[in-house]
């Protein structure tokens, strides 16, 4: 070998030493952060918060983007804690949060904002003689099931008479459990179980002491979706929010709805209510037409479920109603709290209706957590059924309705298993079938390279015989991408939008929406965060969550590739 082949010999080794340490000191390619939860989830009003981000950052910090008002998150330098401020006036409820960096966004996930300052899980806990001691009910404890075979117990003094109401949020947080609750009285004997709550795979469990002293909550769960081994599960995804109350618990009111811009009455039904909080009234404020449930902020009581609203009177059931003569009267747009009992209990009621009238009659039962499992029928006035439904895109009946002629029909509700009882209510509710549409995405983010164009395909469901020309838009894109608005035409049921960034777009990270608007409406395309998908018969995804969907789409748009350099030739 030549000095000059050993020289080039000796190059090509320094070589390839230099390209293995640059590549081994060269930082990892930066990835969108997954976020899966917040530890705690549930904030306060008016307080600071340090909680930790659950997930995947790489690199650390992300940013954070918060639906509405009232909020702000900071990445810390301490990974993974994120520093959250709550404004004393920020509004109640759960908000949708997402982390992201450069590269994109993770998916949205909760924050849950408080009227009162929560209580954080204290560890050790898993034994009974650990239970985490709380003295100041109503309270709400941020909590988690740490790892496999976690169980988290908390002690309550109860006086003879005295009565809990506990319930757990985590399946409609998107927590990845099935949890359940166990109550065990002073001597350590079970007094109380509960595994669903009715709606949700999330329990509640309400007990009235029979023995003075210290009884134990237990918490614990198993995975979901379910897998082949059945074990309590735990890791730090599996955060929760525990209610407890022994002060007044409204379990639900009488009627059940409420009329949306009109002052309404209710009765109260639930737990430790006293006769001066038994009933309630109070004006509904003027809710879009969109808005299909009002939360109440009833501040005398310690827990208040959500009712759902609808345009008409809400009415109470009269006895007797079992046949089209006895069938009480039904407004149209109008709704009813009834109820199945006894069992075999059938229920019937009048209304008015024109030719062609198009109507929407749906029973919510289900829905609001009350064990009947109900059927829904039209009659015409000589009893003959014209129509009937069991379940539409729940447990719950629904039927979109076309009047045949004009006249008074009658519709029945009954229990599909003729049982009956004290708690199995129903709200049934009549609503004119007003043609509209509703647009829907499959994605909540969308990422877009310098030099390309994205297609964005819109869903269009037309409701009640809709038909229409409509036109579709994006708004909140970044200067650089051009997408000009779409024309659908009166009876299709797509729409693509064609999102286009030239070759130096500058990145871009932010919220975009896409608008649908026709017969001097608009509506915003959502995304569904909920879910009923199954896999051999076993649920695989969250069919009720504390926010259902969203319309606040993702947009990231990022530089072109750089082309693949190819490698000198030897010569």
């Amino acid at each position: 070998m030549t000095v000059t082949e050993m020289a080039r010999a000796g190059r090509g080794v320094v070589g390839a030493v230099v390209s293995v340490l640059i590549c081994l000191l060269a930082p990892a390619v930066a990835a969108p952060p997954t976020l899966e939860h917040f530890h705690s989830v549930a904030l306060a009003r008016g307080t600071t918060n340090r909680v930790a981000a659950v997930g995947k950052f790489d690199p650390w910090p992300p940013e954070f983007w918060v639906a509405g008002q009232g909020m702000t998150l900071a990445a810390t330098t301490n990974k993974p804690t994120v520093e959250i401020v709550v404004a004393a006036d920020a509004a109640l409820g759960p908000r949708l949060v997402r982390a992201f960096n450069d590269e994109g966004a993770s998916a949205p996930r909760f924050l849950v904002i408080t009227d009162s300052p929560g209580l954080a899980e204290t560890e050790p806990n898993d034994e009974r003689a650990q239970a985490q001691v709380v003295t100041n009910a109503p309270a709400w404890l941020n909590g988690r099931l740490d790892k496999n075979g976690d169980v988290d117990q908390f002690a309550v003094d109860l006086a003879v008479g005295q009565t809990l109401a506990a319930s757990l949020q985590a399946y409609v947080l998107q927590s990845p459990v099935d949890p359940a609750l166990r109550l065990t009285d002073p001597r350590g004997v079970e007094v109380q179980f509960n595994h669903d709550d009715g709606r949700t795979l999330d329990p509640r469990l309400v007990f009235t002491a029979e023995r003075p002293g210290r009884h134990t909550l237990q918490v614990f769960g198993f995975a979901h979706p379910a897998g082949s081994d059945v074990r309590f599960t735990g890791n730090d995804k599996c955060v929760y929010r525990l209610h407890l109350a022994t002060g007044p618990v409204v379990a639900h009111a009488v009627p059940l709805g409420a009329q949306r811009n009109a002052s309404n009455t209710w009765s109260l039904v639930g737990w430790n209510l006293p006769p001066a909080l038994k009933s309630v009234a109070a004006r509904v404020p003027s809710l879009s037409p969109d808005t299909a449930w009002w939360q109440p902020e009833w501040t005398e009581y310690q827990s208040v479920p959500r009712l759902p609203v609808g345009n008409g009177p809400e009415m109470v059931e009269r006895e007797p109603n079992s046949d089209a003569a006895s069938a009480q009267e039904l407004p149209v747009p109008g709704a009813v709290t009834g109820r199945i009992d006894p069992a075999g209990d059938v229920d019937r009621y009048s209304f008015l209706a024109r030719k062609d009238e198009r109507l929407v009659m749906s029973v919510q039962a289900a829905a609001l957590g009350f064990p009947l499992d109900a059927w829904l029928a039209v009659e015409n006035a000589e009893g003959k059924e014209l129509t009937r439904n069991d379940d539409a895109d729940s447990a719950d009946p629904r039927i979109e309705w076309t009047a045949p002629a004009d006249g008074r029909f009658v519709l029945v509700v009954g229990n599909l298993f003729r049982r009956g009882g004290a708690d199995h209510f129903y709200r049934l509710s009549v609503e004119p079938g007003v043609p509209d549409f509703r647009p829907t995405v499959d994605a909540a983010a969308f990422t877009l390279t310098g030099g390309t164009t994205n297609e964005v395909k819109v869903a269009l469901v037309r409701r009640h015989g809709h038909k229409g020309k409509l036109t579709v838009r994006t708004e909140g894109l970044p200067p650089a991408v051009e997408s000009g608005p779409v024309d659908v035409a009166e009876t299709a049921t797509e729409a693509v939008l064609r999102w286009s960034a030239p070759t130096n777009a500058p990145r871009f990270n932010g919220p975009v929406r896409v608008v649908v608007a026709g017969d001097g409406r608009e509506r915003a395309a959502v995304f569904a965060l909920a879910s009923t998908g199954e896999n051999n018969g076993v649920p695989q995804g969250y069919t009720d969550l504390l926010i259902r969907e969203t319309e606040s789409l993702w947009l990231t748009v990022l530089p072109p590739k750089p082309a693949e350099s190819k490698p000198d030739e030897k010569k």
